[in-house]
């Protein structure tokens, strides 16, 4: 599913009620909290869906596949999404 996906399947919910401008509008305003949230070192927890939070890699060393050349890879932050129960149980059936 894409961003547009999502916003499409909110604003033809009849239960809703939205506008395809206002669901934009509220995914957009969801996502950039929760990108917020994250850049902050801020973990996100999501009842039923499951948790967002930022790992930090250290640096190490890569190989380029094509040359074999030894490559360093500098030590960085990534987003780190886990799965919560009800999300694993309704996904295995």
């Amino acid at each position: 599913m894409t961003k547009g996906d999502l916003i499409e399947n909110l604003s033809i919910r009849g239960d809703l009620k939205l506008t395809k401008r206002n669901a934009e509008v509220a995914v957009n305003a969801l996502f950039e909290a929760m990108t917020d949230a994250l850049v902050n070192g801020d973990r996100i927890e999501i009842r039923g869906l499951g948790s967002f939070n930022v790992k930090d890699r250290m640096p190490r060393v890569g190989r380029n596949p094509k040359t074999g050349d030894v490559v360093p890879i500098p030590a960085c932050r990534v987003p780190s999404f886990v799965a919560g129960k009800s999300m694993r149980a309704r996904s295995s059936s």
